[in-house]
Parts: structure tokens; sequence; C-alpha cells
């Protein structure tokens, strides 16, 4: 009799050693020890998930003491504030759906830890905890307790490569040379050669062409009998089933026709047959490999930072350019790109962005701050720890606080066919072979083969990822970055756009500025430079850069307050910069043109006036919008830019002035409403929450570090005039979805209607599988290139 099985793991237990604990067997204490922990904390719906997920606990007593060390656990930890650390930790045994479930539901388990999110493609798990309840000992402690010890090394921990799998490549060479073998030994019986000593020794051969199938259907194909019996065992069918399936098939009854002595069997098929399989799992692992690699800085993060020269001056390099020891200058509401000290006196650190958590957390000079914290008040000067982690921004931005919630009808299609294609597949299988067993038993079995083999949702699977994912790198390359790829498919369905004004359809390049009022002593206009210097707003940087370079003073109390203006003390005067309410002056209807106001304790001096220079391409960009989408444009500034903008965009665009922030956020709130679908476009300054509000929020970025986490994309200002373009070209994607999703099930009907009928063979069915996949990846590929290039 077979020894049951460990519910929890899922080994063989031997009968003497066997442990039954609420009526269930399990095989040693430590899997028990688990199955306890999860009823006490009303989790064993873990085991619904999948028979037996689980993986035997080990002793591991004394093996993590080095993490009471504080010096060795601040090298793992990613993120490390009074009451938030963050750590990633490799588990080499995630494997399944319950892994995820139970390793994103540790805070059930333990005191202390906020949240855990699996990345299960790089089989990591990120873990947010209080140091002050729990510590990272016992979290690694809590994980190996319950079956996922983490792997952690320390040596070159900064600079480690991950081991490469190249077991995929051993199974196909070894289906290679037992493919290869059996055909040349079998060339005899395949042009019948009837001589003496072939037919002396016909039996010997044929059990040694048996002798070379056996490791390409035991090793090579092994993978796919795994999966096979999982799915089994789980209740879902997947493609595995049916290849397993056919290969089993082909080898009983191939050992069959040698051992009655019926022909040599069809062992050089199925070797051909594993070896085409894997070269086509080969091909698809490539390629989701190329769809989700690990999008770097370099192309992503087009923003830029100031770096401090040692003789004073400032510089505006790509972020990517950072180097430890640098001095970088982080104005108000900038992003602190890399780990580092502050130099500066004291500061405000929003570290929402990494944490979720909207609190600001004051720094003082020497403490580290970390990248991803976004700066708060007067400008701060740092020293760099780091150079720009590869994929910590980018993780941050993929941030689950920040996604939004999108219908994705593409993948619901594809798991929907996905679903009910295997069960569909088995039956056709066996009605076909129920009516050719009866006409003919050796095409019987090809046509049974041959309908597992060539009928394969992959290509199926592959067109929708693939298509948004070539899409993604072109739209990169011509410098619109986006989060993800589901932003295409909201982007192709948006009908309305709403353009912020300053800053996005106004460069903060250098323009005409005119000063009018009491003419400003050059003591007065280092202050006001002052003050501008630690300001991210496009009019104080463009003010800053058209003032004369001056010495830099010390600022105390700057305070920006969002759409009104600036305000800071230096040497005891008082400083105001911003609008005429702002500075408490009554505001002039005359001036017409966009204004900013000056007051130093209390004295107005007068305003600087600002010549907008619009984005080039302005016109025909919202001339071309209009026939297809409504446009609005949104300003927080007053009526004065009104004459002039309706002589540049069309009749039909609806202006909407004197904006704050909430009333821009509402204004969004309100279209939706309607049932529109909207676009916004603005700074990410001002308009941070219409960003996050509208369906797709594309922040412009021309040489400042500022961006809204919640924007879905990143547009370079170069590229503004191509916005019309990038919302074609992901119709066109959609387009390219539905054409390929076509292809791919055409090329299904005609290849099952060719196995059906028995005139297609096992062997070219596995050639042509690959085939297929390759044809729909070419097809994607050569018409989104095509699409590409219109417009």
């Amino acid at each position: 009799m077979d020894n049951p099985n460990c519910f929890h793991c899922g080994n063989d237990v031997v009968k003497a050693e066997e442990i039954v604990f609420d009526e269930r067997i399990f095989c040693c204490n430590g899997c028990k020890t688990v199955y306890e922990i999860f009823s006490l904390n009303d989790l064993t719906c873990y085991y619904d998930f999948e028979n037996a997920p689980g993986a035997t606990p080990q002793d591991i007593k004394g093996k993590y003491d080095f993490l009471d060390n504080e010096d060795i656990v601040s090298k793992l930890l990613e993120f490390d504030e009074d009451s938030i650390r963050i750590v990633s930790l490799y588990i080499p045994h995630v494997h399944c759906s319950s892994c995820i479930w139970i390793l994103e539901n540790l805070h059930k388990l333990q005191n202390g830890i906020t949240t855990s999110q699996v990345n299960f493609h790089s089989k990591k798990v990120r873990v947010t905890y209080n140091p002050s309840e729990t510590n990272l000992k016992e979290i690694v402690l809590l994980l190996s307790s319950i079956g996922y010890e983490p792997y952690i090394s320390l040596e070159n921990y900064d600079a480690k490569k991950e081991a490469v799998d190249r077991s995929l490549y051993y199974k196909i060479g070894v289906a290679f040379f037992c493919f290869g073998n059996i055909m040349l030994l079998s060339f005899p019986e395949y042009f019948e050669v009837g001589e003496f000593w072939i037919e002396q020794y016909k039996g010997f051969f044929r059990w040694l062409i048996f002798a070379l199938s056996l490791p390409a259907f035991f090793y090579s194909a092994w993978g796919y009998y795994v999966s096979a019996w999982k799915s089994i065992k789980s209740r879902m069918l997947n493609i595995d089933i049916p290849i397993a399936l056919g290969i089993v098939v082909m080898f009983i009854r191939s050992t069959v026709d040698i051992a009655f002595n019926y022909g040599q069997g069809f062992f050089d098929s199925m070797c051909g047959l594993i070896f085409f399989m894997l070269l086509g799992k080969l091909f698809q692992q490539k390629t989701y490999n190329f769809l989700s690699f690990e999008r770097d800085y370099k192309s992503y993060f087009p923003i830029a930072v100031t770096k401090m020269h040692n003789d004073g001056t400032e510089e505006a390099i790509q972020v990517y350019d950072v180097n430890k020891g640098d001095r970088l200058l982080i104005r108000n509401q900038e992003l602190i790109p890399v780990d580092g000290i502050l130099i500066s006196e004291s500061t405000l650190i929003d570290y929402s962005f990494v944490t979720g958590e909207a609190e600001p957390i004051e720094k003082k000079s020497g403490d580290k701050i970390f990248a991803g914290g976004k700066q708060l008040g007067k400008v701060i000067e740092m020293e760099v720890l780091h150079s720009v982690s590869q994929s910590y921004l980018t993780q941050l931005w993929s941030n689950d606080v920040f996604q939004k919630k999108v219908n994705q009808k593409y993948k619901t299609i594809t798991d929907t066919l996905s679903r009910y294609f295997t069960p569909a597949l088995l039956i056709l299988a066996f009605v076909s072979f129920g009516y050719w067993i009866l006409i003919d038993t050796s095409t019987a079995f090809n046509v049974f083969t041959a309908i597992l083999i060539v009928a394969c949702p992959c290509a199926l699977a592959l067109t929708a990822p693939f298509t948004l994912g070539n899409v993604l790198r072109i739209i990169g390359y011509k410098k619109l970055y986006l989060k993800n790829a589901t932003v295409i498919e909201q982007l192709a369905k948006v009908d309305t756009i709403v353009f912020d004004k300053t800053g996005t359809i106004t460069s903060n390049r250098k323009s005409a500025i005119e000063f009018f009022g009491t003419p400003i002593s050059e003591s007065d206009a280092i202050l006001v430079k002052n003050i501008l210097r630690g300001s991210n707003h496009p009019l104080s940087r463009r003010l800053y850069d058209f003032l004369p370079q001056t010495e830099i003073k010390k600022v105390e109390h700057f305070e920006e307050i969002t759409g009104k203006g600036i305000s800071g003390t230096i040497e005891g005067k008082t400083v105001k910069i911003g609008s005429a309410e702002f500075i408490g002056k009554k505001k002039d209807n005359q001036i017409k043109q966009t204004s900013v106001h000056i007051s130093i304790d209390d004295n107005y001096l007068g305003n600087y006036v600002f010549d907008n220079q619009y984005r080039e391409g302005l016109e025909k960009l919202f001339f071309n919008l209009s026939k297809t989408h409504d446009v609005k444009v949104l300003s927080g500034d007053n009526e004065g830019e009104r004459e002039v903008l309706e002589r540049l965009l069309p009749k039909n665009t609806e202006l909407v002035f004197n904006q704050k922030p909430e009333q821009k956020l509402a204004f969004i709130e309100n279209l939706q409403k309607q049932g529109k679908n909207v676009l916004m476009i603005g700074d990410g300054l001002n308009d941070a929450g219409a960003l996050a509000q509208s369906n797709v929020g594309i922040s412009i970025t021309e040489n400042v570090n500022v961006f809204s986490p919640a924007c879905d994309g990143i547009l370079d200002a170069s590229q503004f005039s191509k916005i019309g373009y990038f919302l074609n070209f992901s119709k066109n994607a959609m387009r390219t979805i539905m054409m390929s999703f076509g292809l791919s099930l055409l090329y299904n009907v005609v290849g099952l209607s060719f196995a059906i009928t028995g005139n297609l063979s096992p062997i070219v069915a596995a050639i042509i599988m690959p085939l297929s996949t390759v044809t729909i990846i070419s097809f994607v590929t050569v018409i989104s290139n095509i699409f590409s290039k219109k417009g």
C-alpha cells in the first residue's frame, strides 16, 4: 500500500513516523507547526490554492544570529526610518499562487509587519515593517518556520550576480543528441533495406533506440510531466497536459511496437517532438524576458538634478550621471534621486512615494536620506552615498500605492480562451482518436498526438503582452516613458484631453521678462534670487535664470504655497514673490500677461511680466487634436493670457483660469462623471491631484527633477508636439492586437483541420508549433513598426 502524503508539504509519510493532528497527516513536527500557525491566524485557505503547497521547514537554530548586528542589517535594508524599514528578500521556494498568497499575508502572522509584496518573476518578497515592534531576524525566522527560508548572501552584496539557470539548454542538448542518433540508427528501416546483417541485428538496434530515447523522455521532457501533474492536482488545466499526454502516448505505443515486434515505433518522432517543443519554450522564455526586462533609469527617468561644483556654480545633469561623492542641490518638491547624507542644517522629507505615509519626517545635518523622498521647504544640499540604483526608482514608480485600476480587456480575452482551450482540445483529440482507431490504428495514434501538439495557445497568449511591450519600447525611444504596458490601452480610449498652462503648453526656456515698478537695487536682487533658488515652479525657474549670478545667502522660514507664491527670510528681511493677492496688493486688471509680484518687508517693489513662449507646434497640435478629442486648458494664472490663447487655439477649446490645485482635480472628476475618458497633461507641480485623478496622467519634464508619482507617463518636453502621434499609435496598437488574435486563431483552425484528417505527422506539428509563435511575434513587430512610422 502507498504511503500517505503530508498535508502541508506533500512528501511521503512513513507509517511509523506519521504525525496526526486535526484529522490530518504530517511528516514532521515542522509541517504540523506551520499548519498550527496558519490555523491560529485563520490562514488555512492557503491550502485551497494548491494541494500540499508548502515546504518542510528546516532546522536553522543559530543560522541567522548575524542579523543581530545592526551594521549588517543596514546593508540589507532598502529604506530605514524611525518607524519604517523596507527590505527585499530572495525566496527560492516561491513556486505557486499559494506561496504568493501566504507571503503577502505575513502581517497576519507577525505584529510589526505592515505590508509584504511578492515579485513572482524574481522570487522576491518586499517587506515593510516597524523596527520598534519586530526586526529583520524575527522576520527571517518566521519565513523559515513556514517553509520559505530566504537566501541571504553578504559576499559582494552590492555587486552580486544571480546564478543563471541553464537547465533548459542542457535539456535541449540531450533531446537533440537522442533525436539525431535515433534518426541515424533508423535509416535502414526508413528505406526498408533487407540485407542479412541488418535483419540479423534489427532487434538489437531497436532496443538501442529505446535506450537512447530514455534520457529525452525522462530528463528533457520531465518539466512537462511536473507541470501537467500540478495542473491536474490544482484542477486548472494548462497547455502542458496535452503535450505531456502526447509524449507519454508516443512512448508507450513505441515500446509496445518494439516489445511485440510490430515495428520500430515512433521514438524518432518523440525525441524530435521534445527537441522542437523545448526550442519553442526557449524562444518563448527569451520573448518574455525581453518583455519583462528591468527598464533602466537611463531610458525611463529623463529627469535632471542640480550638481554643485567646488567653485559654487550649479549645473543641471541627468540623474544617471550622479556619482558617489557628488554634492547635489535639492529644491522644494524635488525628488531625492539617490541615498545620501544631508549637509544643510535641517529639512522635511516626504516619503509617501516610498511608504504611502504622507507624514513628513524631519532630518538634520549628518542624517542619512533615502532615494525616493520628496524634499519640502528651503533648498538643501546633500552628499551622494551611492549612484542611482538601476531598478529602485522604477520600482518606486510602480508602487501599488499609485497604481490605477484598469480594465484589462485583452488580458481577459487571453485568459478566457486559455481556460477553455485545453479541455476542448482534449475532447477533440479523443473523439478523433475514437474515429480513426476503427479505420487505421497507426493513423489514429498519429492523429491523436498531432492534435495535442499542433493546437497551442502560446501564440495567442503572447499576442497582447508582446504587442504592448513592443509599443512601450518604440514610444520609449521617442521619449514618452510609460509606467507599464496597460497605460497604452488606457491611452487608446481617451476622448478628452486637459492641458495645464504654465510649464506645459508654455516653455520654461528663457524668454522676454520685463520689470515694472521701483528699480530693484543690487542688494534686493540678491535677496530675490536666493528665495527663487529654492522653488521649482516654472516661473520661478525662468526668473531665477533671468537674474544675474549672485552670492549665496542663507534662507530662513522658506515656504511655498501651491498656486500662490513663495516667501522666506534673509538677514532679517522677509521676501515675498508670487501673485498680487499673495503679497497683499490689489489685483490690477490692466495687466494682461503672466506676472510675478515682489515685496520686501511688506514694501511692494513691482512685478516681473513674462512674455510667455508657447511650445513649438502648439497651434498645429491643438488643431489636429480638436478633430477627434475634446481639448481643454486649465490654468492657475489670471485671465491675462486669454486673448492670446483664443487667437492661437481652435474656437471650441475650453479655457479655464484661476484654478487652484483642488479645483483642477474637481474639474477632472466632473468630466469623468459625464462618462469621459480623460488624459491630463501637466508639469506635476500644481496639478499632481489632477494627474492622479485622470484616466491617464502624463507629466512634462524639462530639466527639473519633479514629477508626480501618481502620473502614468513622463514626456520629454522636446516631444510635446507629438502628443497626437502617441494617441494614434496607442489606438493602432489595439488594432494590432485584434489582428494578431485573428491570425493566431486562423493558425489553430488550419493546423487542426490537417491534424484531424490524418495529414499531419506529430513531428511536423512539433516544428510548426514554435514557428507559429515566431510568426505571431514577427507579425506584431512588423505591424507595430509600420504604425510607428505613421504620423
